[in-house]
């Protein structure tokens, strides 16, 4: 296959980590491929949920330094059901993306905690809330990981999870209960605090089947998505099409659109790493290939 690194250099700690598995490098095809096994070797099964830019962090092949910025691994994930090819067609057009509509919010920073997870379920519940015609508001995440009582709080969680419990009780704004980066105690606001609840969620399969994904992407708003996210740590943009895996999902995303105007068409896909990170906090993968997973775990919350 052909050798596509992205301009992807490793981390100094990558760097002594491959140079302990070998001495000898025969082509920067052959290099980029072993520190991507080695990096798989040390990673495989972590479910990660925050960002891999470790350049100002301490050593962290010491693995309790490590876990400090990871999520835990996850429980076996839910079995979504078929995906039902007789439904509502719309009309497809080359280029789409919910940030034209005005109903996405500003991409946040989770930091140090593993809430990938709790963040994916609020944004979506956001726009699917502003594209009702309602006003576009940030709504509390840290209320999901303090309080969705069947994950990990900042050690990790699933977004249907999420989405079960969202499904009996409301979520409040963020100015109502802000994030602190930290799991905590739940709190438990009167009934005339204002806040939304959903009225159902979407989960499925949509592996081979991008095409009625785009359809959903259109007819629900943005969609939850969980990818493999290991070989994210320095990206910086254009297109992901190779280095991640559709058999090790770890990271929750929100995919808010797609663009099928070039060469090589793409998910627009929001990350929650802070706008520095990537394209003002987003990044492109490759449609059609299920690359890092994209289609195999998607989700959507309905108010």
């Amino acid at each position: 296959s052909s050798c596509n690194t992205h301009d992807w250099v490793p981390k100094p700690w990558l760097l002594q980590a491959s140079a302990q598995h070998s001495s000898t490098f025969h082509s920067r095809c052959s290099e980029a491929y072993m520190y991507r096994c080695v990096y798989r070797h040390m990673w495989n099964s972590i479910y990660l949920c925050i960002p891999l830019s470790f350049g100002n962090k301490a050593n962290l092949l010491k693995f309790e330094s490590v876990a400090t910025y990871l999520c835990s691994k996850p429980s076996e994930l839910p079995k979504y059901k078929p995906f039902d090819s007789e439904v509502k067609r719309l009309h497809l057009p080359t280029r789409f993306d919910w940030r034209d509509k005005n109903v996405v919010t500003r991409v946040r920073n989770q930091g140090s905690c593993g809430g990938c997870w709790a963040f994916s379920v609020v944004e979506v519940i956001e726009s699917a809330y502003a594209i009702k015609g309602k006003p576009l508001q940030t709504f509390s995440a840290q209320e999901v990981i303090d309080c969705s009582y069947k994950d990990g709080g900042c050690n990790g969680g699933s977004p249907v999870s999420a989405l079960k419990w969202l499904n009996q009780t409301r979520l409040v704004t963020e100015s109502m209960y802000p994030f602190k980066a930290k799991t905590g105690m739940c709190h438990h606001f009167p009934m005339s605090t204002f806040g939304i609840s959903i009225k159902g969620y979407q989960a499925y399969s949509f592996r081979h089947k991008e095409e009625e994904m785009m359809h959903k992407l259109l007819e629900w708003g943005p969609l939850i998505a969980v990818v493999d996210a290991v070989s994210w740590q320095d990206y910086l943009g254009g297109i992901i099409q190779h280095h991640c895996s559709p058999e090790e999902s770890n990271h929750a995303v929100v995919i808010t659109g797609y663009d099928r105007t070039g060469d090589i068409p793409y998910w627009i896909v929001r990350n929650s790493w802070g706008s520095t990170w990537g394209i003002d906090g987003f990044v492109h993968i490759k449609m059609k290939r299920n690359v890092c997973g994209i289609a195999d775990s998607v989700a959507a919350g309905f108010v």
